[in-house]
């Protein structure tokens, strides 16, 4: 068993911790000068006082889904300028295998010094797991989202009716497999929320997602287009791909992700550990931007601006009116069935959307146990203490005049899921022996 300190987590990648604390919060009203700027929204920036961020740049990365809003609303709407930070760019990212690549190089080699990226990936970067058997030192710096993936299926198999229980297809998969067929399903990438849900939608129905069918990882924006070629039997990812696969006649929702694990977490905001750790004044200042963003994009009174926004060529280049009926809680699921005022709508502030619960990142590791990837010996809770940046988020809460917003605990307490299991934070030990998951 390997513990993880801050410190050992950073020399273990060859990369110096630095001491230098965050300093107080507060920040004086006399100390912001008001700016003014196309698209910006109140924006001020840092003048001469002890908490100026340290460099007025980073280059953070994205993939084109709705989860990423919060980063490009934050760069549209002038809140990086808000804080100082007029030179942050933000970069879109053709799949999360590039901003993985990004983001092992960082921005001195030409990479990337943080951004949107899966959950799950964080700590697959901090342990080497995907990077090339190198630690990458990374922070969880805010959780972008809640909700906002789903399960989808092609047309043909409307007469099937699947909905939470995958069951019917599974006479399907054993007719395919009976012709010498390859039975095909897409994630946007391994050991993400995306795979383990398609898996426990699988698994309910009794079919195996290891014998049954080939997992295969694409990028989202690949989806539909693959779904429509007839080369998979069903995808899950976020949206807007969903959507789009309805209004396109291509295929239908057989779940929003939402109604397997309401609430549950998903995307992140990250930093490479080094880039923080020598600039802490600007990751808060471009912390407590995102955390701004994230405010702005869940009221509902932005949403039709927002969906303009990111229908913008250099975002998601997704037409408005595919992602707006889903990001309001109206969800056609293209099947006949149609929900308005979905609880399982994204959540990108509310219901503490944005603070990064470790009892959630603890929930991934587990997971990743449960399916075989990682020991059951593993010590989770010294690697999750190095890596989420819990405290960071609680700074920034409080600078942008949000302390009230901040959780009494780092753990939500029990959750439920579809499938009758619960997982507990103060004894995951539970969970992990009342799985059903095949190990490998």
């Amino acid at each position: 068993m390997v513990a993880f300190s801050r410190r050992q987590f950073l020399t273990a990648a060859g990369s110096a911790l630095t001491a230098k604390a965050l300093s107080s919060c507060s920040t004086p009203s006399s100390a912001l000068r008001q700016t003014t700027g196309t698209g910006a929204s109140a924006q001020a920036y840092y003048v001469g006082h002890s908490d100026t961020p340290e460099t007025t740049t980073a280059k953070l990365g994205f993939l084109s889904v709705v989860s990423g809003a919060p980063l490009i609303i934050a760069k549209a709407k002038g809140f990086f300028d808000k804080y100082g930070m007029p030179d942050v760019r933000v970069l879109k990212q053709a799949s999360w295998a590039t901003l993985r690549d990004q983001l092992v190089l960082g921005s001195g080699d030409g990479g990337l010094d943080g951004g949107h990226i899966l959950s799950s990936m964080v700590y697959l970067l901090a342990t080497g797991e995907i990077s090339f058997k190198r630690p990458i030192p990374v922070y969880l710096l805010a959780r972008l989202n809640l909700n906002g993936q789903g399960i989808s299926v092609p047309n043909t198999y409307q007469n099937l009716k699947l909905g939470l229980d995958s069951t019917p297809l599974k006479s399907i998969i054993a007719q395919k497999k009976s012709l010498g067929e390859t039975v095909r399903c897409a994630v946007p990438f391994p050991r993400c929320t995306a795979d383990f849900f398609l898996r426990w939608w699988l698994e309910k129905g009794g079919i195996d997602p290891y014998r049954d069918i080939s997992l295969v990882t694409m990028p989202p924006p690949q989806m539909v287009a693959n779904m429509r070629a007839g080369s998979m039997e069903a995808f899950s990812c976020v949206d807007p791909w969903h959507q789009r696969l309805v209004k396109q006649g291509v295929g239908y929702s057989t779940v929003t992700t939402g109604e397997l694990w309401n609430n549950h977490p998903e995307k992140a905001f990250i930093g490479r550990a080094d880039w923080v750790d020598k600039y802490p004044n600007a990751a808060r200042a471009m912390l407590a931007a995102v955390l701004e963003a994230q405010i702005w994009c869940d009221q509902p009174e932005n949403k039709e601006e927002m969906v303009k926004i990111l229908a913008e060529r250099q975002w998601l280049d997704v037409p408005a009116n595919v992602m707006l009926d889903r990001l309001q809680g109206k969800f056609d699921y293209g099947n006949g069935r149609v929900v308005t005022n979905s609880p399982h709508v994204v959540k990108y502030w509310r219901d503490n959307a944005s603070y990064p619960y470790k009892s959630h990142d603890l929930w991934f590791l587990i997971e990743d146990m449960r399916w075989g990837y990682r020991s059951p010996d593993f010590d989770a809770k010294s690697l999750i203490d190095a890596v989420n940046r819990e405290d960071l988020w609680r700074e920034a809460a409080t600078l942008i005049g949000q302390k009230d917003a901040i959780p009494s605990s780092t753990s939500r307490g029990i959750e439920k899921f579809f499938n009758g299991l619960e997982f507990d934070p103060e004894n995951p030990q539970i969970y992990l022996n009342s799985s059903k998951a095949i190990s490998l």
